[in-house]
């Protein structure tokens, strides 16, 4: 039941990874630009141009010079006499990386389409190797089937598809993650110097895809002291095991910082003025909530030797602070700048296939049972050793999401996307023992059965969803449609959906709109004096004719405040007596008012 050959086996990985680009490729095509990625392009642009790191400190480099690395082939025009990349007056407020990414797709002469379609091009391609190195690593602990699983898992997630096609930095995150607890895994296993020096490049890797990967190190430590008291070779020998692991691990976390870090982001910030970087640095982490961390960032941005780790922690610090100070967001109705506890859990709930959800729960079943005969057998510390990868797995979900419910950062569920890989691991090896456990051929068949159905719902799911990836929602919450009411931004409306707006405008002839648009696109370039841009909060009169308005902005229009929210709300209540006409895609609503 459990045999595959190797050909049959990477035939199918090959099928199934194929099916996953196509379907990515071809849902970005009318995807328009979204928020984020305006200001990823143009900083990912000038890091490889400039090597000049003054735009998107916030964000590690790798995933951006990853998508920018085609815009090299396009003879591109670099807008380097705009203000948002001189800079020359006083330190750069936050939208200036919007601003540049503006400049640089719409108004230096460049072609904007080619450029999106390039640099998300870049980011299937990243995509697709996360998907190749989670079926390897799966199949290579759990045999083939197993990678086939999570493959399949992997292949037709809609927040995997939704993501994997824009230049965000989110899929970096995933791959990070998963590529460092490998590396971590196997040094564990076999505690070598080459294995070491693996490891280090691995973690290093990871450091430099996403800042919220920090929470790896917590991680690591956890499962190499577990490692450690379970594989020790006497217990008298359990103390000497673990400080050696323990400066084997320390050894790896320089391996990274010295071959990886360090290195990366000095060829970032060759061209990067220090002066420049000292006066931004301080602009940006003056008012963290931690002194010594704060100092200690400034001190190395002083020191030429060092100012490339100064860059390194100016950015954990910008990314740590923004998690600790929030974002103001919309959840279920409300709106608020600090977290919801029930905003991860519910969304992973909503916006993940109910197939998956219950998948998961045979997966458990079949992994508690399995636990629950080790215990009845004595054999607990047996089936630990048998399941350290398991084991591992489940820790890494347990320390993410206490970090992500811990944060006060609520802007979306790719935010989860770095637990999404070990979460298909584990649903793999649990529906094995689930199937193993199970003695009569009847009623596995029966099982089997209900799988197979469960899998063919979940694909079924994620193919009726193209191309609305980013707007998906399940059953639960009344579907994609319906989806809004929850929460919106990256969830829902990042602007995707812009273009479809123009080609309602060409098929119903609209020679002028009012327009409230949240996204990455300009509306100059593509509309020119066809639009009135629609202000809300400085509204007079009622507007009249052709409304388009991002479902983002409606929402955050018609939300509650809660928690000491202190910003207007209310502007669109007056919009609750119109029905809208129309949606260009799901996520902007066109009305027309009399």
């Amino acid at each position: 039941m459990w045999r595959l050959n190797n050909k049959i086996t990477n035939i199918l990985a090959f099928i199934l990874l194929l099916i996953m680009a196509l379907t990515a490729f071809l849902s970005m095509l009318h995807d328009s630009l979204t928020f984020d990625e305006l200001a990823h392009i143009g900083a990912g642009y000038s890091y490889l141009v400039k090597h000049d790191y003054r735009l998107n400190p916030e964000h590690p480099p790798l995933s951006k010079d990853i998508i920018a690395f085609p815009l090299l082939f396009l003879n591109l025009h670099f807008p380097d006499q705009h203000p948002s990349w001189t800079q020359e007056e006083a330190a750069p407020p936050w939208w200036s990386q919007f601003d540049f990414g503006r400049e640089l797709l719409y108004r230096s002469g460049n072609n904007p389409r080619q450029i999106i379609i390039a640099a998300r091009s870049a980011m299937i391609l990243f995509l697709l190797l996360l998907g190749w190195l989670l079926f390897f690593y799966s199949k290579k602990i759990g045999g083939n089937l197993i990678g086939l699983i999570a493959l399949t898992l992997f292949a037709f997630s809609p927040t995997l598809l939704a993501h994997g096609r824009f230049t965000n930095t989110d899929i970096g995150a995933a791959f990070g993650a998963l590529i460092a607890t490998i590396g971590w895994l196997h040094f564990l296993k076999k505690p070598t110097w080459l294995n070491v020096f693996l490891a280090g490049l691995a973690f290093g890797l990871a450091m430099i895809l996403k800042f919220s990967l920090i929470l790896l190190i917590p991680f690591l430590a956890i499962i190499t002291l577990i490692y450690a008291f379970l594989f020790a070779p006497e217990k008298r020998k359990i103390p000497k095991t673990v400080i050696v692991y323990l400066i084997k691990a320390f050894l790896i976390g320089l391996i990274g910082v010295v071959f990886i870090i360090w290195p990366v982001y000095q060829f970032h910030i060759q061209n990067y003025p220090p002066d420049h970087q000292l006066r931004d640095t301080i602009n940006d982490i003056s008012g963290h909530p931690v002194p010594l961390a704060r100092d200690l960032s400034l001190w190395l941005t002083k020191h030429e030797s060092l100012r490339a780790l100064g860059q390194y922690t100016r950015g954990l610090l910008m990314a740590s602070q923004r998690t600790a100070w929030g974002n103001t967001a919309v959840f279920c109705g409300e709106i608020a700048a600090n977290s919801w506890l029930a905003y991860f859990p519910t969304l992973y709930l909503l916006k993940e296939p109910l197939a998956l959800h219950l998948l998961t729960l045979i997966a458990l079943i079949g992994a508690c049972l399995s636990l629950w005969r080790a215990i009845r057998q004595r054999s607990c510390l047996t089936w630990l050793k048998n399941n350290f990868v398991i084991l591992a797995c489940l820790i890494w979900l347990l320390v993410y999401w206490i970090g992500a419910l811990s944060g006060n950062l609520n802007i979306g569920i790719r935010h989860l996307m770095p637990t999404f890989p070990f979460v298909y691991i584990l649903v793999a090896f649990g529906l094995k023992e689930f199937f193993l456990i199970i003695k009569s051929i009847r009623y596995r068949r029966l099982a089997v059965l209900i799988v197979l159905l469960l899998f063919y719902w979940y694909i079924s799911s994620s193919l009726i969803a193209f191309p609305h990836y980013l707007s998906y929602y399940n059953e639960l919450a009344g579907g994609t449609v319906n989806g809004y009411k929850i929460a919106v931004d990256s969830n829902y409306d990042w602007g995707q959906d812009f273009y479809r707006l123009l080609e309602f405008m060409k098929q119903n002839k609209i020679e002028k709109i009012y327009i409230d648009y949240f996204g990455g696109e300009d509306l100059d370039y593509w509309l020119k004096d066809r639009y009135i841009l629609l202000k809300p909060k400085e509204l007079k009169e009622l507007p009249h004719g052709w409304l388009a308005i991002s479902v983002n902005q409606l929402q955050g229009g018609l939300a509650k405040p809660v928690r000491g929210f202190d910003q207007p709300t209310g502007y669109y209540q007056w919009l609750e007596n119109y029905q809208p006409v129309a949606r260009a895609g799901y996520s902007i609503f066109i009305y027309y008012l009399d």
